[in-house]
């Protein structure tokens, strides 16, 4: 079944599991480490450090401590030495190929998305099974056809591959992701995955997203919904 958790990595150092609430909110930690670092901050405290991620202090802290200890009293976090700690233990201070499938608007977009190279995502291949999209360059990537993923995954050691395809068209792309050895799926399809239990899949369902919002928008208005 499609599990919406991330799994939680452990570090060579250390037998325990890092909690997934934990894990989840660690990337935001992290971009908040780098923006502080691009604005020149050498050092900052908890408290500026749960403000720069929107947490409280308590559970950042916390947090932290899965990772070991890294701040100092009085003193506070070094950050680029705790960002680079977290980019570690979340596995981003390599380089992770990537193959996106579906290029029609949204695939396209996620082509085009600059933030994947910055944050240690290499996008290798874009492919989609419609014949008409056979050589088009979309962010200097040639789109080649499905039929090429297990030669490509094959070929880069592809572990992570992105869902971008109609609703329909879904779960045979998750099969044909998983008989060739991708491991970890993004999925941007509206539609609930069935893979085996090594394989983790995160569901993103812009659609369920803007609902969520549109509710608690009623909700600000005192627009309930009728009895």
């Amino acid at each position: 079944m499609e599990r919406a958790a991330v799994t939680a990595r452990t570090s060579p150092e250390s037998a325990r599991d890092i909690p997934e609430a934990t894990v989840a909110r660690l990337p935001v930690y992290l971009r908040a480490l780098t923006t502080l670092s691009e604005q020149g901050t050498g050092t900052c405290s908890s408290e500026e450090l749960a403000g720069a991620a929107g947490v409280n202090s308590a559970k950042l802290r916390k947090d932290l401590s899965y990772l070991g200890s890294y701040g100092t009293r009085g003193v506070g976090y070094d950050v680029d030495y705790l960002r680079y700690q977290i980019a570690r233990e979340i596995g981003v201070t390599q380089d992770w190929p990537v193959v996106i499938v579906g290029i029609g608007n949204l695939g396209q977009a996620l082509a085009n998305y600059s933030g994947f190279r910055s944050r240690g995502f290499r996008v290798v291949a874009l492919l989609d099974a419609d014949p008409a999209r056979r050589d088009e360059v979309v962010a200097g990537i040639e789109v080649r056809p499905f039929d090429d993923l297990e030669g490509i995954v094959r070929e880069h050691s592809v572990a992570i591959g992105v869902i971008a395809t109609p609703a329909l068209s879904a779960q045979d792309v998750a099969d044909r992701m998983v008989a060739c050895g991708i491991t970890s799926i993004l999925n941007f399809a509206p539609f609930p995955l069935n893979v085996p239990d090594q394989v983790d899949v995160r569901k993103v369902d812009l659609s369920i997203e803007l609902q969520i919002l549109a509710y608690r928008e009623q909700r600000k208005t005192g627009q309930g919904a009728p009895a």
